[in-house]
């Protein structure tokens, strides 16, 4: 059996077969060497095996699940259904661990955020109808955030189409264009109505799963394909797909060089950037460049480094706005960002003198979100490009002018009262225990849970902190946490407002499993966000409000342990019980409602498009500076 290590990401390549266990399961004969390749630390990515050999009887279904155990897939998150009855029992007797959610959604953000926490391909697996439509959501997320998530879907077989059958999925009840087909939602999506099909399909998704950046796939299998036999004539490829970085050709290079070398330059770092942290800190020491980073890159450069200057967006700093007015850069080279709306709310105040020099592995992406400045757009990995930047790039002279650093707002101390808690001291709180004390993945919910960690909690490690900026949906953290926990084997921690808790959560599921999640509830009975968006802008009438509602003693009623926080002094034992219990634990924290989101970019975004204050009431200004 050969072996083939490329880098980080790269695949282990076998054709070995499969051998028959009892039960009809059939599991790799290169275990030990999968154990190995887990407990590499230069070998985190996804890992395809095709084999060229095909067991006798093996049902569609079955093949189906093998397939993906040869692209590297440890967890499969779903909701159960008859349609997909064979399929489901196939991806039960693999070495797939399936999961049962209690909702198709936030499996797809199971799915999704176990991708981050592990770089292995991911399955979501749903019945017809409406469990494909539920699980939308969270696809959409998937996307947007350059997951590799497969879904698994049933669908009426052909006989029973248009004749009314239970859930029935066909061209008669859903669109075929977006969700059977490739588009906007999935790279590739296709309905397998024969076993012939399925050669050309894994061969499709291998090669998917070797090339940088997501990749989300549809499979919709009829009802009565899962259970039909593949021919013994059919034999699965034999494919030697060795992933490769896209690097940068040698003039864009030498052009970012001399671009770079003509005066100070800045560097805006992206989620795209995470696997190239220790590149990025050498190529900003050797250069004396300053560093900003979208909400999603927090820790990729260290929060504490001097040359850090704060986040960018939605929750940001306005140490930003200070060095790009007092220090300007001639240039600012962007890494693995696409400058959106929750990363740059399209400030002109961002844009440098002689524009971007944007790298990103999405040829479509450089120039889009400042379609006026000049770019200069460089198609690579993040990784390969600054490593090469490295030989290149001359070293710039040391400079002694401090660059301005992210605010640390003082902390009032505690009123007599001690209650509510108020946002800015949990905050405190969270990075003294979680951050700073443990290894734990930290994930913040949109609304205002986003914008109060964004902007208060310091990370000096990439991959520990996880939002969502292009979805943003509600309820993506608060289930999502469950595939962070698992993949990673660790704990996770959501911070979540009371609005997505009630939207969508898996606390069920978690206590099902044992997965060590831990809820933080920002608990002030509004979709505050919204509320206090709308005072701000001085749009009067609307209802944000939520019933009070008790979370912990939801939590419990499903089996977790819960506690209710109701005074500052409170926080931190309740945060170290809730980092040393074993099982998934919800933290009810009464917040004070009244206290302003550090949100006034958000307000002033949406002011920018359109949306007006009533002549009567002028918006005021918040406590925190308008990023």
């Amino acid at each position: 059996m050969s072996q083939n290590y490329t880098g980080s990401n790269s695949p282990l390549i076998t054709t070995e077969p499969y051998r028959e266990l009892p039960a009809n399961r059939y599991v790799e004969s290169v275990s030990d060497v999968s154990r190995q390749v887990d407990e590499s630390e230069n070998n985190r990515g996804i890992q395809p095996f095709l084999n060229d050999e095909t067991p006798a009887a093996l049902s569609v279904a079955d093949a189906i699940a093998q397939m993906l155990v040869n692209l590297g897939v440890s967890y499969a998150f779903g909701v159960a259904g008859g349609a997909m009855a064979s399929l489901w029992g196939a991806l039960s007797n693999s070495s797939i661990d399936v999961l049962n959610f209690r909702h198709e959604a936030g499996a797809a953000f199971a799915a999704t955020e176990a991708y981050f926490a592990n770089n292995r391909p991911t399955v979501v697996f749903t019945t017809a109808g409406p469990g494909i439509t539920n699980a939308l959501t969270g696809l959409f997320a998937a996307r947007g955030e350059g997951a590799k998530v497969i879904l698994l879907s049933a669908c009426t077989s052909a006989p029973q189409r248009g004749r009314w059958a239970i859930q029935e999925t066909s061209t008669y009840t859903l669109p075929s264009g977006g969700i059977f087909t490739p588009g906007a939602l999935f790279n590739y999506a296709i309905t397998i109505e024969s076993a012939a099909q399925l050669p050309q399909i894994f061969r499709k998704l291998a090669l998917a799963m070797a090339q940088p950046g997501g990749f989300v796939a549809h499979l919709s299998i009829p009802t009565a394909v899962q259970t039909s036999l593949v021919d013994e004539s059919i034999s699965l490829p034999q494919l030697d797909v060795t992933p490769f970085p896209m690097t940068a050709s040698k003039q864009a290079i030498a052009k970012s060089v001399e671009l770079l070398s003509s005066g100070p330059f800045a560097i805006w770092v992206g989620f795209g950037a995470r696997d190239a942290a220790e590149e990025i800190i050498e190529l900003a020491e050797r250069t004396g460049a300053a560093v900003m980073c979208s909400p999603r890159a927090k820790g990729i450069f260290p929060e504490d480094h001097p040359q850090f200057v704060g986040v960018t967006g939605l929750g940001g700093h306005a140490s930003v706005l200070t060095y790009m007015e007092q220090q300007p850069p001639l240039r600012t080279l962007v890494l693995g960002t696409r400058l959106g709306e929750p990363t740059s709310f399209w400030s002109s105040a961002l844009v440098p003198k002689e524009g971007f020099i944007h790298v990103d592995i999405d040829p479509e992406v450089p120039g889009v979100a400042y379609p006026h400045v000049e770019t200069f757009a460089v198609r690579s990995d993040i990784k390969a490009f600054v490593e090469e930047l490295l030989q290149q790039l001359p070293d710039a002279p040391d400079s002694t002018m401090p660059l301005p650093r992210p605010e640390r707002k003082a902390i009032e101390p505690a009123s007599e009262v001690d209650y509510p808690v108020r946002p800015e001291v949990l905050m405190a709180a969270i990075q003294k225990i979680i951050v700073e004390d443990t290894d734990a993945i930290v994930m913040a919910e949109c609304g205002n849970s986003f914008t109060w960690s964004t902007h208060l909690l310091q990370f000096s490690e990439a991959n520990r902190y996880r939002v969502s900026t292009g979805v943003g949906a509600m309820g993506h953290a608060v289930t999502g946490v469950l595939g962070a926990a698992l993949a990673s084997k660790s704990k996770a921690v959501a911070i979540v407002g009371d609005g997505a808790m009630l939207m969508n959560n898996e606390i069920s599921t978690a206590v099902k499993y044992k997965i060590p999640a831990i809820w933080i509830v920002l608990n002030d009975a509004r979709y505050n966000m919204c509320h206090q968006g709308m005072k701000i802008l001085g749009l009067k009438g609307a209802d944000a409000t939520l019933p009070p509602t008790n979370f912990a003693m939801i939590a419990r009623g499903m089996g977790a342990e819960a506690i209710v926080v109701l005074r500052e002094s409170e926080i931190e034992a309740a945060l170290q019980q809730a980092i040393a219990s074993n099982a998934p634990f919800l933290l009810d924290v009464v917040i004070d409602a009244d206290r302003p989101a550090p949100s006034g970019g958000r307000n002033k975004s949406l002011a920018a498009q359109g949306v007006k204050s009533s002549p009567a009431s002028a918006a005021k200004q918040v406590s925190f500076p308008m990023v």
